[in-house]
């Protein structure tokens, strides 16, 4: 069986991405501060919506 260049760097080049695949299920400490933090701000974020919205309701139950 001959194995040319060209059938070798597809191979060698599928197996590049795969490899590249399985290390990105692995995450790393950076990354898990960063979705922490990007929940935090998230929950932040709504709960001053709903402060909002109630301020906004009180305000208007005083006008009536």
């Amino acid at each position: 069986m001959k194995v040319t260049m060209k059938q070798l760097a597809v191979v060698l080049g599928i197996l590049m991405m795969a490899g590249g695949l399985a290390a990105c299920e692995d995450q790393g400490p950076a990354e898990e501060a960063g979705e922490s933090i990007d929940e935090s701000m998230e929950n932040a974020g709504e709960s001053l919506e709903e402060a909002g919205d109630e301020i906004q309701n009180s305000a208007e139950d005083a006008a009536e």
